[in-house]
């Protein structure tokens, strides 16, 4: 059992655990956040630690592994608004936490964490002895260093909006490997938000640039890196964490990653060809073509990663939220999901709160397909010939292309006439928050608390926050939104969030049809990727037999 204080709210949670009140998953999420262990927080709700799976193949040690991914341009990570951005990169640089597949964090770089009773004040103990790839140590000034960049405006941090919480001045050194966090009001969440894609830790030094100065305490350097073409990663010989074998990780020599461009045909035949051992973030093609290939290695991983259709509600005709609620009528959802994701996912109820998020509420129940509804609404917002909207959409996300399709036709019987304006991704990218009527990609993120203060919230001066590519703001929503980030008991802040879904699907300018599962596809002489239901692509403890 760990000697440090064990915080209160997870003594209150482990009897909601005797009582049945609170689920072992939920129990051990909170008690993790909350400064335990893994380990400890198991004995402390059960008694026994589960037993280790012993290895069934040894593990050998060299090889490249090849991967098809896009190769981004890229710069600052705290710029990061893509995990393929990350792809490469978090091979190079390390993050003070560790999200698992089952939800659960660990500490990384962090030896521990601790939060005080209120949750405003969070006290973070980096492990020593762990040095960047130029021989400088980790140190509680580089920590200083990171939080600054992801909360500077300068930057254009794309963490800015999901760590508002956080005092900008609020990072207070104690001693060479402990940072106090002071936060601006209570939150149980930041312990995840450092596994955030673009909270990469650089040391205090970095100029701006990481393909310039690719220096990290990661378990590759970077040595080739062309954006749209290619890049390659080799193995460090001093890496901080060892193997199974005892000697440092990672077993691969080298990691050579290649974009095939955007066709997932090409990324397909590649695959099944030997060229490449995965695909990076396949689409459901690519599943529909190997899933039954006895030569590969398959994991599905429910996520909370979706299209989100959202309009700009502070535009016509959208600013009726009936018009809003007509156009959510209009979706046929388990055609949707059949057609665009071949089943492969859950259906959503327009609040962008999924299945897979731990405060997930199953009492708001998505609208039926009602199109004599939609055509009433809109005829009483003023509307009773119905309207035209143009559809912005990345033609190369095949997903939402086909989302795009069957909701233009579907939507026509309510008069909803919809103009598809199909583009690159990399068009979309450049004005995706200025479209009247758009489908977005949004990843997973474990918790809706890590969501939706992103993309539903206003500044301190009452305006949209940068990634509020809707523009739409709710009083009620953002206090109930405020109010849950203080709140660590899950069930607790459950009933919050039940409050918040139905809001959002009443009054939001987003429609959320399906949630996507996620595949971890490789050769099956690969070994060792852990599934990441974030697609984040981990290769630290891959493996390749000979």
């Amino acid at each position: 059992m760990d000697e440090r204080r064990i915080h209160p709210l997870i003594l209150e949670a482990k009897e909601d655990l005797k009582k049945g009140n609170m689920s072992r998953r939920s129990f051990l999420r909170l008690a993790t956040l909350l400064g335990l262990s893994a380990g400890s927080a198991h004995l402390l709700g059960f008694g026994a630690l589960p037993k280790a799976r012993a290895a069934s193949t040894p593990i050998t040690r060299g090889g490249v592994l090849k991967a098809a991914t896009r190769i981004e341009r890229v710069d600052h990570p705290a710029r990061f608004s893509l995990v393929s951005q990350s792809h490469a990169w978090r091979h190079v640089f390390d993050y003070l936490t560790r999200t698992d597949p089952s939800g659960i964090t660990h500490p990384y770089l962090l030896e521990s964490w601790d939060a005080s009773d209120d949750l405003k004040t969070w006290t973070l103990k980096l492990k020593k002895g762990i040095t960047f790839n130029n021989g400088k140590e980790l140190t509680a000034d580089d920590v200083i260093f990171n939080f600054s960049q992801w909360l500077s405006k300068d930057v254009g941090s794309s963490l800015l909006g999901s760590l508002n919480y956080v005092d900008p001045a609020g990072q207070e050194k104690i001693d060479d490997y402990t940072v106090v966090c002071h936060l601006k009001s209570p939150s149980v969440v930041l312990p995840e938000h450092l596994y955030h894609y673009g909270a990469c830790i650089l040391p205090k030094e970095f100029g701006g640039d990481i393909t310039k100065e690719p220096v990290g305490t990661g378990a590759f350097l970077m040595k080739e890196y062309v954006p749209g073409e290619r890049c390659r990663l080799v193995a460090r010989k001093d890496y901080w964490i060892k193997g199974a074998d005892g000697k440092p990780l990672p077993y691969l020599d080298e990691i050579v990653m290649v974009q095939l461009g955007d066709d997932p045909a090409a990324d397909l035949a590649a695959l099944r060809s030997g060229q490449v051992d995965t695909v990076i973030e396949p689409p459901v093609s690519l599943w529909e073509g190997v899933q039954n290939d006895p030569r590969f290695s398959i994991t599905s991983t429910p996520t909370a990663a979706t299209r989100v259709l959202r309009v700009r509600v502070d535009q016509d005709p959208w600013k009726d939220p009936r018009v809003r609620q007509a156009l959510k009528l209009c979706h046929h959802r388990e055609k949707i999901l059949a057609i665009a994701l071949r089943n492969q996912g859950t259906i959503g109820n327009d609040s962008h709160i999924a299945p897979a998020n731990a405060e997930y509420c199953k009492d708001v129940d998505p609208y039926p397909f009602d199109p004599a509804k939609a055509k009433q609404l809109l005829a009483e917002a003023g509307f009773p010939n119905g309207i035209d909207v143009k559809l912005n959409v990345a033609n190369d996300w095949p997903e939402s292309m086909a989302y795009a399709q069957v909701l233009r036709e579907d939507a026509k019987q309510a008069g909803i006439r919809i103009t598809l304006n199909p583009m690159p991704a990399t068009q979309y990218w450049d004005g995706w928050t200025e479209f009247n009527m758009g489908i977005t990609w949004w990843s997973h993120r474990p918790l809706a608390l890590m969501m939706l203060p992103l993309a539903y919230t206003a500044d301190e001066n009452g305006k949209p926050v940068p990634w509020n590519e809707s523009h739409w703001i709710n009083s009620e929503f953002q206090a109930l939104l405020e109010q849950s980030q203080g709140i660590a008991d899950v069930e607790a802040r459950r009933k919050l969030m039940c409050k918040m879904a139905k809001i959002m699907k009443e009054d939001g300018g987003v429609c959320t049809p399906f949630f996507m599962n996620v595949w971890t596809i490789t050769t099956k002489k690969i070994n060792g990727v852990e599934p990441s239901p974030e697609e984040f692509a981990i290769y630290h403890k891959a493996w390749k037999e000979a």
